[in-house]
This record gives C-alpha cells, sequence and structure tokens, in this order.
C-alpha cells in the first residue's frame, strides 16, 4: 500500500471512531483538503498531522503509528515496539 494511502486509511479510521466528519476539522483544513487526504491524493506536512491529531485529541504519533502499520501490513504493537527499539538505541 502507498504510504499517502495509509496515512489516509489511519486518518479516517481514528476520524471515525472520535465520530467526527471532515467537515469537523473546518479550523485547520478544508473538507475538501481531509477528503484528499483520506483518499491518498496529498501528503500533509507535519505541522498539519500535529493540528489534525490535535482536533481529533489524539497523540499524532498515535496516528503515524496506525499508518505505518497499514503501510507495513503489520499490527500496531510491532510497529511501537520497532520505534521503542531504535529509541532506545538513539536516545536513551
Amino acid at each position: 500500500m502507498d504510504i499517502n494511502k495509509a496515512f489516509g486509511k489511519a486518518l479516517k479510521a481514528f476520524r471515525l471512531a472520535n465520530g467526527l466528519t471532515q467537515e469537523d476539522f473546518a479550523e485547520v483544513s478544508s473538507r475538501t483538503y481531509i477528503s484528499s487526504l483520506e483518499r491518498g491524493l496529498k501528503s500533509p506536512t507535519i505541522e498539519k498531522v500535529n493540528e489534525i491529531a490535535g482536533d481529533m485529541g489524539i497523540c499524532p504519533l498515535s496516528l503515524m503509528i496506525l499508518t505505518y502499520a497499514y503501510f507495513n501490513e503489520v499490527d500496531t504493537m510491532h510497529v511501537i515496539k520497532k520505534a521503542e527499539s531504535q529509541l532506545k538505541n538513539t536516545y536513551y
């Protein structure tokens, strides 16, 4: 799966899980832009990911973890464990 499509799928999953419509993002984006993201037609900036996640009341990392789970066709715990290992080797 294309990374933009994976992001769109993750965005839509979180949006629906939170009972939100595309119109509910009017403060940060137009409905058309959210629709384009969900269809994988556009790639958001990190700033836009942060704004969209904030509107949903979630951590931007949650959105990205689900994106990479879809992209790599693995479960979210696999992505989390891989990131945790890499962070320990880099940050700690």
